[in-house]
């Protein structure tokens, strides 16, 4: 039994141990940006970085970008070949809609593309009632969720994004919630999506839905993400875009010219803060007979580069880490600040040639989503095995 055990280490170990990322850095070193929105906020998705803010901590309503926690909170909660009966509720759901009716089914999976695409109120409620039992429970999924990513001016009060008192986020939160929902594939999947088809239980036609998101269609390497508009919010919009495997998202709270200022935004951003190699698997440590056990880039101004320090911490010998390969691991810092880690091994050892083999974008995302649950896994096998 111990052996087996012994062995399913192993294997959680190598998805566990890969690169570290720590967001949250605020960049201001490159020149100046200014849009028509009352808040800002442009983030670089795999390293969390905020490249540019403006208002960005200050809460505000969104609207339908509200839609964003609701659908990452229905992927990670709820099952998408579930049949979904339509409240009479939900059906009645004012505001923009894809006009289910009370009584019909359809899939969690076809629901969150009318959510994402079409913004459907209707689609909301009753994906919220499905996921979350009612309304109220799934409200508390997303509040627990913000909590979780610490979304500090972030509080949700409806699943739709309707103006109710209590309910807001900012344009930071916002940027650092959608980063985080873009590393899902399913997620990913959804809002790059121009046009979806769902059967209609009702009808002889199907449900036919073209993405509000014209951004889709006028940005080079645009893959989302989101519209939103009330009276009260006024227009709201996030958008990504992926260009040269760097992927940028874009916010605006209140811009009366947002599909202009997105694309100034994210051309800014690729421009001023491509991502720079700070590691490259198999590449020798100076001073050591240590090698990088990962590849990792980090959104850098042109200036910032020479700005960048690295420390090595090395593994106590007797970690359960350094058993399995790991000798230490290389931090870079920004001005002091520390921005990520990357694994450190012996050249040739099977763990590095494993990571070689696992070091592709998609890989990283979802190493990255595991890490922490996998390294608690790891941690209780190896106290029981001590025991």
């Amino acid at each position: 039994m111990k052996k087996q055990l012994t062995r399913m280490i192993a294997y959680i170990a190598i998805a566990a141990c890969f690169v570290t990322g720590i967001g949250g850095q605020i960049a201001y070193a490159s020149p100046s940006i200014s849009t028509n929105a009352y808040a800002t906020a442009l983030i670089d998705v795999q390293s969390g970085r905020i490249l540019y803010s403006r208002n960005g901590d200050v809460a505000t309503r969104i609207a339908s970008l509200t839609k964003i926690m609701t659908a990452i909170v229905a992927i990670e909660n709820g099952n998408l070949s579930d049949k979904v009966k339509v409240s009479t509720r939900a059906a009645g759901k004012e505001g923009s809609s894809i006009y289910l009716r009370a009584g019909e089914e359809m899939t969690l999976s076809n629901l969150l593309y009318g959510l994402m695409l079409r913004s459907g109120n209707d689609a909301a409620t009753a994906i919220a009632e499905h996921v979350g039992g009612s309304e109220a429970g799934f409200v508390f999924l997303m509040n627990q969720k913000a909590s979780e990513l610490g979304l500090e001016h972030t509080q949700f009060r409806n699943p739709h994004g309707l103006d109710e008192e209590g309910h807001y986020s900012s344009a930071n939160d916002l940027a650092i919630l959608t980063a985080y929902a873009l590393k899902n594939k399913i997620f990913a999947e959804i809002v790059k999506t121009d046009h979806k088809k769902a059967p209609n239980p009702n009808e002889k036609w199907h449900y036919s839905w073209r993405n509000k998101n014209k951004m889709l269609r006028m940005y080079e390497g645009a893959d989302g993400v989101k519209t939103g508009y009330t009276k009260k919010a006024f227009r709201c919009l996030v958008s990504s875009a992926t260009r040269n495997g760097q992927q940028l998202v874009a916010v605006t709270l209140n811009d009366g010219d947002d599909w202009r200022d997105h694309r100034n935004l994210l051309d800014w951003g690729f421009k001023h803060y491509p991502h720079s190699r700070l590691a490259e698997v198999e590449q020798a440590v100076s001073g050591s007979s240590l090698v990088y056990g990962a590849n990792y880039n980090y959104p850098l101004e042109k200036d910032e580069l020479d700005k960048v320090q690295a420390s090595v911490t090395l593994i106590d010998p007797s970690s359960p880490h350094y058993a399995l390969g790991e000798r230490g691991r290389m931090q870079f810092f920004l001005e002091g600040e520390p921005i990520g880690s990357v694994p450190l091994y012996e050249k040739g050892s099977m763990r590095l040639k494993l990571n070689k083999r696992a070091a592709t974008e998609e890989s990283f995302n979802q190493f990255k989503q595991l890490e922490k649950r996998e390294h608690s896994i790891f941690f209780k096998i190896v106290d029981w095995l001590q025991k």
